[in-house]
C-alpha cells in the first residue's frame, strides 16, 4: 500500500512530517539473483508519533529502518528529514545525522562490558551538544539505583533499558527500535517497552518500533504491516495504550 498515510486524531495537527520517504527501493545482488528488499515504499513519520511496524522476517521492516536511520542508502527513491535530502548526504553528513538526530535500539544491547551503566550512557552524551545527563537518562528508564553496576551485574531487561537510556540521552528527534524485546520474556519486555514509551513521551521523540509481536501494536498511533518489501496495510489506532495494559 503506497501513497500518503492517513492521519486522524492528533495526527491531523501535524501537517509536515519529520521524515518523508517516497518510492523507496532497495535491491541486493546475490549469486542467486537480485533481491528486492524494498519495492516502492512511501512512509511519513510525524513529530511525537509512535509507530509500530509488523511483518514476517524478510518483509522489509529492518531495511526501511536502516534507510530512515542513515545506516544504508536506497537503490532509488527519496528520504527527506526536515526537508533535507538524506539520499544526497555524503558519509560525513550521514554520520552527523545519525549522531545528532537518531537514537537506535536493537535486539541486542551492545553495551561495553568494562563500563558501568552510567559510563555506557556517557558514550552517547559525550558526542552531542545538548544531551541529558547519564543520571537523568537512567532515571527515565527506572535505573537510577543501577547506574554504577556493570553489564554482567544487570539482568537482560536492565541491560536493554541501559541501551534505551543511551539512545535517548542524546535527545534524538527520532527513536528507531528494531525488535527491542526480541531477546526478552514478556514480563521483562513490557518493562523495556514502558521505558521506551515513557522516554519518548517525556522528550517528545518520534518513535518507530519493529516487532513480530502483534500485541505490541496497541501502544502505537499507527500500525504498518509489511509483506514482500511493501507496506501491505496501515491502521490508525485511536486508543493508544501503555505497555502495562497490553496483556501480551
Amino acid at each position: 500500500m503506497n501513497g500518503q498515510q492517513p492521519r486522524t486524531g492528533n495526527l491531523e495537527k501535524l501537517a509536515i512530517p519529520i521524515l518523508a520517504a517516497r518510492n523507496l527501493t532497495k535491491r541486493y545482488h546475490t549469486e542467486a539473483g537480485e533481491i528486492h528488499a524494498l519495492d516502492g515504499v512511501d512512509f511519513d513519520l510525524f513529530e511525537r508519533e509512535f509507530v509500530v511496524m509488523l511483518g514476517p522476517s524478510g518483509s522489509g521492516k529492518s531495511t526501511l529502518l536502516n534507510l530512515l536511520g542513515g545506516l544504508d542508502v536506497p537503490s532509488s527513491g527519496t528520504i527527506l528529514y526536515r526537508g533535507q535530502d538524506l539520499v544526497g548526504f555524503n558519509e560525513r553528513q550521514r554520520t552527523r545525522y545519525r549522531r545528532d538526530s537518531i537514537g537506535f535500539i536493537f535486539q541486542f544491547y551492545n553495551l561495553t562490558p568494562s563500563l558501568t551503566a552510567r559510563e555506557n550512557v556517557s558514550l552517547a552524551t559525550d558526542i552531542v551538544k545538548d544531551p541529558l545527563s547519564p543520571e537523568d537518562a537512567l532515571a527515565l528508564v527506572g535505573l537510577s539505583n543501577r547506574a554504577d553496576h556493570f553489564p554482567s551485574e544487570l539482568s537482560g531487561g536492565e541491560q536493554q533499558r541501559v541501551a534505551v537510556a543511551r539512545a535517548i540521552a542524546k535527545r534524538p528527534s527520532i527513536l528507531l527500535c528494531d525488535e527491542p524485546t526480541g531477546a526478552l520474556d514478556s514480563r521483562t519486555g513490557i518493562k523495556v517497552l514502558e521505558a521506551i514509551d515513557s522516554a519518548s513521551r517525556s522528550l517528545g521523540t518520534a518513535t518507530v518500533v519493529i516487532t513480530h509481536n502483534v500485541g505490541i501494536a496497541g501502544m502505537a498511533e499507527r500500525i504498518l504491516s509489511f509483506a514482500d518489501g511493501r507496506i501491505d496495510s496501515i491502521r490508525v489506532n485511536p486508543n493508544r495504550r501503555p505497555a502495562s495494559d497490553l496483556g501480551w
